[in-house]
């Protein structure tokens, strides 16, 4: 390792490496190259699955050795049927494209098994014509597809408000966060067909499921960029994330982006519906609750090291994560291995797009002392994600939405990790 870093400026304290590292190192960085005795023996040991054919073709699924990697903490609320959440196990993925069958979920009532015959979406209220849209009809419309994240507004909320830290999972703490390729049709486009009347500044979309679920929505954020979804990374939407067609707004907390959806109805304000002020609303400390927080706050967790992928001695390791930004791009994210005391810039990969999760990557040396490992994302628009302390100023001590406070990671001399709190 030494000939691989003698050449390597630290940029920061505790052996964070110049972002650039990746490129310079080459293969070399997690000596794993082959011995040549090890190249000599390749063809003597033959493994049981080397010397037979294997199972016949059958449907799709992860190899049995990755069965553990699947949605975690799957709850149902006490006395509820489906109520409840999932999440996506961001420790054990790569790249930005959550798979469809691990992105998270949040139900208020279940999933419902609905046929798309029967299933009509239906835009009313202040229009100049009503329109009603079976799924075959929404299908002659020019479609769009953008890959993006969706988070729930309570994601991270439970370290946000345990009063000591949770040692858990990073997926269990931040899982609510999944990116797909969503693909469906412009709602402008249905909008301007129905003729939207000048009194018309909102909309309420409500959902097919058995809390009808119904969220409002500014009209400039539907004019902008919200679409109706039906597909999800290339195949139509899964039930669990609201076959046959969903509302999808970039960027917004996946509570608004009513899933299962049935109308929309083009109103003059907001509604004030059951789930926009009994819940998703956001505390502060002089008592005042504030409503309709959409955007989702810039923001990073570092996925690997995290509770539960310990280190296993002194060395070179792969420090990976996730940023994301309902304010555009992300530009810039940076680590700290000694508690925020000094920064390096990270390796983003290299689709950085929009409203999208970013990878990012560095490498490591780490010495085999303890140490306090934590990002801090920064996007286009200069919005820096904060601290823990600076985010509770102003807000009351029980809120629970849109936390995107700095996550930091604690490692020991044995190698473990534990989530704490600077």
């Amino acid at each position: 390792m030494k000939k691989l870093t003698e050449n390597m400026n630290f940029t920061a304290k505790n052996g964070l490496l110049d972002r650039r590292f990746f490129l310079k190192a080459g293969l070399g960085v997690g000596g794993g190259l082959l011995s040549a005795s090890a190249i000599g023996s390749e063809g003597k040991d033959r493994f049981p699955w080397m010397k037979q054919p294997g199972s016949g073709m059958g449907e799709s699924g992860p190899s049995n050795f990755e069965s553990h990697i699947k949605r975690d903490s799957v709850g149902t609320q006490p006395g509820t049927t489906g109520s409840g959440a999932s999440r996506t196990p961001i420790e054990h993925l790569d790249g930005i494209i959550t798979p469809s069958r691990l992105h998270f979920e949040r139900h208020h009532s279940g999933i419902p098994e609905i046929d798309p015959d029967q299933h009509r979406l239906i835009i009313h209220g202040l229009v100049e014509r009503p329109l009603s849209f079976s799924l075959e009809s929404l299908a002659r419309y020019q479609h769009t597809s953008n890959i993006q994240f969706l988070e729930c507004s309570g994601n991270s909320g439970g370290n946000m408000m345990a009063p000591q830290p949770l040692q858990r999972k990073a997926s269990d703490l931040h899982g609510l966060v999944s990116c797909s390729e969503w693909g469906g049709i412009p709602l402008k486009v249905l909008l301007e067909e129905a003729g939207v009347k000048p009194e018309g500044k909102w909309i309420v979309a409500s959902g097919s499921d058995a809390a009808m679920m119904s969220r409002s929505v500014p009209i400039e954020k539907i004019m902008d960029d919200a679409i109706i979804a039906t597909h999800q990374n290339g195949e139509p939407l899964r039930p669990s994330n609201g076959y046959p067609m969903r509302l999808f707004l970039p960027g917004w907390e996946g509570n608004a982006c009513v899933k299962w959806l049935r109308t929309i109805k083009v109103t003059s304000g907001p509604s004030m519906t059951k789930d926009e002020t009994s819940k998703y609303s956001d505390l502060r400390d002089d008592g005042i609750a504030e409503l309709f927080t959409f955007p989702m706050g810039v923001k990073s967790v570092i996925t690997s090291p995290s509770v539960g992928l310990n280190f296993a001695g002194a060395g070179i390791y792969q420090v990976k994560g996730i940023a994301w930004s309902g304010s555009g791009k992300i530009k810039t994210v940076e680590l700290s291995a000694d508690g925020g005391n000094t920064w390096a810039e990270a390796l983003l990969d290299q689709h950085v797009l929009s409203k999208s999760l970013t990878r990012f990557r560095s490498a490591w040396n780490w010495d085999g002392t303890p140490a306090t490992i934590m990002s801090r994302a920064i996007d286009e628009k200069g919005n820096v994600q904060p601290s823990r302390e600076s985010w509770f100023v102003g807000r009351a001590k029980n809120t629970f939405y849109h936390f995107n406070a700095i996550q930091t990671w604690a490692i020991n001399s044995a190698g473990e990790v534990s989530n704490v709190y600077l």
